[in-house]
């Protein structure tokens, strides 16, 4: 039997494994869920043993099937590395990079500085998701994913921070007009808030004072889970909202929104990027995470 017969339907049962199911194997390949379910029948029909424990609800790998996983995830990572060292000799990074991100964050920040490092570096191949959802990386096949705000204890992932966004309260001009312009932490109790639904705790902002963290009761008129609507509502004269710089720019500096209380610190919301622990760094993702570490910075700014 040849080599390449013996490696047929390798990567797809290494990806059922991984993904523990074929549907999921399928998204991460490009494939049917039926054409890899039966890539992997063929190869449990020529290994003369079965691989995974099936049912209607759930899929497993048999002793034989960890055991074979084992080994297999063994040899697709030394693939994966040779071509890597000789894509090193030519200073290149090759193959394809799963990352996932915020929806708004990764349009502005990170989407520009991947497409600028794609074209320096022509072996990468880029699959990026836009979602604020916390994608679980081990079982949806992501190699790497950025974060904004605090990240919870987990020995499961490696982080890198990327930077900081800088928070500011803001309001149109129209809104101050009508309702006043707030002087002091304890004045905006008597406004209207918009809140990110998915990050805030609703209802209260924090800032820092004299070193100290201190906590202002808002009424939270409008929460939603997308930074664009809640700039627009904020130029549609609806209320006060806490919004990054970086979203802030052209708003700001053309007049349709105001900064307020500037001499109050709002807490920073810090990004990270976070790989599997597990997951050795081959150099495709050392030149992603790199990069993002040196150009993102920059662009969290105002």
């Amino acid at each position: 039997m040849s080599t390449t017969d013996r490696l047929s339907g390798v990567a797809a049962f290494v990806h059922a494994a991984e993904a523990g199911n074929f549907s999921a194997a399928a998204e991460r390949m490009h494939l049917s869920r039926s054409a890899v379910a039966k890539s992997v029948a063929r190869l449990e029909e020529r290994l003369g043993t079965r691989l995974f424990h099936r049912t209607t609800r759930s899929q497993s790998l048999t002793e034989d099937g960890l055991t074979f996983y084992q080994r297999c995830a063994r040899v697709l990572a030394e693939l994966e590395q040779a071509e890597e060292e000789l894509a090193k000799g030519r200073d290149e990074a090759v193959g394809k990079v799963r990352i996932t991100m915020p929806v708004q964050l990764g349009r502005s920040c990170i989407a520009p500085a991947l497409f600028a490092l794609a074209q320096r570096q022509p072996g990468l191949q880029l699959e990026m998701s836009f979602t604020d959802r916390c994608v679980d990386l081990i079982e949806e096949g992501f190699d790497l994913a950025v974060r904004s705000g605090p990240l919870p204890d987990s020995s499961s992932l490696k982080m890198r921070k990327l930077g900081e966004q800088e928070l500011v309260l803001c309001a149109a001009p129209a809104y101050l007009a009508r309702r006043g312009t707030p002087r002091t932490l304890s004045d905006l109790a008597a406004h209207d808030g918009i809140f990110y639904g998915r990050a805030d705790r609703i209802g209260e902002w924090r800032f820092l004072v004299n070193a100290r963290e201190e906590v202002s009761a808002v009424q939270a008129r409008f929460c939603m889970d997308d930074l664009d609507v809640m700039l627009t509502a904020v130029k549609e004269g609806l209320g006060i909202a806490r919004l990054p710089t970086w979203l802030l720019g052209d708003a700001l500096q053309s007049g349709y929104i105001k900064q307020i209380l500037h001499g109050h610190q709002v807490a920073a919301y810090p990004v990270h990027i976070v790989w599997p622990t597990a997951r050795q760094l081959s150099r495709k993702l050392r030149v992603v995470i790199d990069e993002l570490a040196a150009v993102v910075p920059s662009s969290l700014r105002l």
